[in-house]
């Protein structure tokens, strides 16, 4: 059996590809180019030590253009984005995958730490046993056309196991940017990519709509951020709300809420359960799902949480959950 792996040269990718081969399947990995930033230096040392072919793709042109300029789209209107969510789904499980396919690969396996189960003919995303590793939040925009014939083998491991495995085979891990295309701040990457004509400056206000000051783009601020207003105020302010190319700032109690708006809602199963049931919810990566009220609105949904959740940000992503079952999710693009 052929299985293509993507072979990024990270520690979870070299095992993956590891486990397999030490199954006895034909593997080869395919890494890919998608900023002056991706070098195949250390994948290549990684297909290497695995013995296995390494195969180059330039994918710069087209995630340009479908992650980087809409995550500079966004910041420009004050959303918070989440390029590796769309990375997952537009370029990784869809333009890569096929690639694979067409090299000849009967199977597609990544390092992502999530479980893949068969449920009546229906392809099912599972949380990953190591709870704190789970990546099944960034994959919630996949369906079973991306989830046909693809792998996951570290998603029954603990991530202490993959690292001692690596070491075993005389593997060095090499640490990875949180963002994947930005060396440094985002903040920079911005300006050197956007025009100034482009940016949206105005008035920083308080919850009555006083003025407290002026900021030079609204890409500057994300919902929850205390720091870097340029503001002199007597207490600590908290971003709330961007509106068209108002920066709003309350108290840290402002930033509670339990309503929250979600569009271009995605279904594992290509379904919600109902028009109206009960999930967990989940507004950023690193943070516990809690319980919430779906109502389903074609492709939006309504939630409300049982409790309070603090910071919800325009941009990122509300991701459901039945238990360990990933449901799907969507783009919050407000709360209340």
């Amino acid at each position: 059996m052929k299985i293509a792996v993507a072979l990024s040269g990270g520690v979870d990718s070299f095992v993956c590809a590891l486990l397999l081969k030490l199954k006895g399947y034909e593997v080869f990995g395919l890494y890919m180019q998608l900023s002056e930033f991706h070098q195949a230096e250390q994948a290549q040392k990684a297909a290497e030590l695995l013995g296995i072919p390494l195969i180059v793709l330039d994918y710069r042109e087209e995630f340009t253009r479908l992650i980087i300029e809409p995550f500079l789209s966004a910041y420009l209107v004050g959303r918070t984005p989440n390029p590796c969510v769309m990375c997952n789904e537009l370029i990784k499980f869809d333009i890569l995958k096929n690639k694979a396919l067409e090299m000849g690969a009967e199977f597609f396996a990544t390092g992502h730490y999530v479980r893949l189960k068969n449920d009546k003919g229906m392809n099912v995303i599972l949380r990953a046993v190591d709870s704190n590793k789970d990546q099944s939040y960034f994959l919630h925009r996949l369906g079973q056309k991306h989830l046909e014939g693809v792998i996951f083998p570290l998603g029954n491991l603990e991530k202490e196991e993959v690292y001692k495995i690596a070491q075993e085979y005389g593997f060095k891990a090499v640490k990875s940017r949180d963002v994947c295309f930005i060396k440094g701040n985002y903040r920079d990457f911005i300006k050197m990519h956007v025009d100034d004509s482009k940016v949206k400056k105005g008035p920083i206000i308080d919850l009555k709509g006083n003025i407290l000051g002026w900021h030079e783009g609204v890409h500057l601020f994300t919902v929850g951020q205390r720091h870097g207003l340029g503001i002199k105020a007597p207490k600590a302010y908290y971003v709330v709300k961007i509106i068209d190319d108002k920066v709003v700032v309350g108290d840290e109690k402002d930033l509670l809420a339990k309503k929250v708006m979600a569009t271009q809602v995605n279904w594992i199963r290509g379904y919600p359960p109902a028009k109206i049931f009960w999930a967990e919810g989940q507004i950023r990566y690193r943070q516990k799902a809690s319980p919430c009220k779906v109502e389903v609105r074609g492709e939006e949904i309504f939630c409300e949480f049982l409790t309070p959740q603090k910071a919800i940000t325009p941009g990122q992503a509300l991701v459901l959950y039945a238990g360990c079952e990933l449901l799907g999710g969507g783009w919050i693009s407000d709360s209340l």
